[in-house]
C-alpha cells in the first residue's frame, strides 16, 4: 500500500505503472465509497495506461484532516498527488463528488490534466437543506441509517435482486468508511457550485450518465455536457450511479476511445 502526507492528512494511493509512451489516467471515487470501485476498469486499463487511484480524504484508508473540507482542499490534494507521483499531465476520470474533484482540478491546474471523464456528476448538486438532513441523519444514526436508499440510487434493481453476494459488499463499503469523512464530504457538496465556472473549463472532456442513476439521471449530466464547451456526451445503459461497477467493460471502451480520440487530435495536445 502507498501513503503520503499532504498537509493535515495520510492519503493512500496507488500507482500501477505502464511503459513511458503510454498516457496517464486517475481515477476519483464517489461519497461513501474507496478507489476499490475502479477495480473492474483498471484492470481493463492495465497496462494501457499509467494509473493513479485513491482514498478520497476521508475515505477509505485515508484520513479526514482536521480542517473544513472543500472541493477546493479535495483537487488540492489530486495535484498533490499527480505532481507527488511523477505521471505527469493526465486524463482524470471522477465519478460523483470525484467529477466535480476533477472539474475543479482542471479549472485550478490546467496544466496537470490532458483531458476529462466525467461520469454520474454535475457542477452542482443538491441544496443545502437536502445536505444538511443527511448530515444530521448521519450525525444522529450513522451511515447505515442511509444505507437502502443509497444502494438504490447506486445500482439497478437487478444488481439489487435479493442473494447478490456483491450488494452485500457495497453496503459494507458504505457502512464501514469514516462518519467524520463522510459528513466533511457532504459539507463541500453542500457549499460547491461550478456552475458558472465549468464553461471556463479548456481540456477535452466525456460526460458519461447511467440510465438508472438515481442520484444524477442523465439529464443533469447532459445539462453538465452542455455547459462544458465542446463536451461529449454518452450514456451507458444498464447501470445506476456506480456505473463503474456494474457496466465497466462498456465504460473502460468509452474511456479507451475518448482517450484515443484526444491523442490523435493534434490540436488537444
Amino acid at each position: 500500500m502507498q501513503f503520503v502526507r499532504i498537509d493535515d492528512a495520510v492519503v493512500h494511493y496507488q500507482v500501477i505503472g505502464a511503459a513511458p509512451d503510454k498516457p496517464a489516467i486517475v481515477f476519483a471515487n464517489a461519497l461513501g465509497t474507496d478507489f476499490r470501485i475502479w477495480r473492474d476498469v483498471i484492470v481493463r486499463l492495465a497496462g494501457k495506461f499509467t494509473i493513479l487511484t485513491y482514498d478520497m480524504r476521508g475515505h477509505g484508508l485515508s484520513d479526514a484532516g482536521t480542517s473544513p473540507v472543500t472541493i477546493a482542499r479535495h483537487a488540492e490534494d489530486l495535484a498533490f498527488l499527480i505532481g507527488h507521483t511523477g505521471i505527469g499531465r493526465a486524463f482524470v476520470c471522477g465519478l460523483s463528488v470525484g467529477g466535480m474533484v476533477a472539474q475543479q482540478l482542471a479549472l485550478s491546474h490546467l496544466e496537470l490534466v490532458r483531458g476529462l471523464i466525467l461520469c454520474g456528476t454535475t457542477a452542482r448538486f443538491a441544496d443545502a437543506e437536502t445536505w444538511d438532513a443527511r448530515i444530521a441523519a448521519v450525525e444522529a444514526n450513522g451511515i447505515a441509517a442511509l444505507a437502502d436508499a443509497t444502494l438504490e440510487r447506486w445500482f439497478t434493481e437487478a444488481f439489487r435482486a435479493p442473494g447478490n453476494d456483491e450488494l452485500a459488499g457495497y453496503r459494507n463499503m458504505l457502512t464501514r468508511q469514516p462518519a467524520n469523512g463522510y459528513i466533511g464530504t457532504c459539507a463541500a457538496l453542500r457549499d460547491a457550485d461550478l456552475r458558472a465556472a465549468v464553461m471556463e473549463i479548456a481540456v477535452p472532456a466525456l460526460c458519461v450518465a447511467a440510465d438508472h442513476d438515481g442520484s444524477t439521471p442523465p439529464d443533469v449530466v447532459a445539462q453538465l455536457a452542455k455547459s462544458i464547451p465542446g463536451a461529449r456526451y454518452e450514456v451507458l445503459k444498464g447501470a445506476g450511479h456506480l456505473m463503474c461497477v456494474e457496466q465497466a467493460e462498456m465504460l473502460s471502451e468509452m474511456i479507451q476511445a475518448f482517450t484515443a480520440m484526444v491523442a490523435e487530435d493534434k490540436t488537444l495536445n
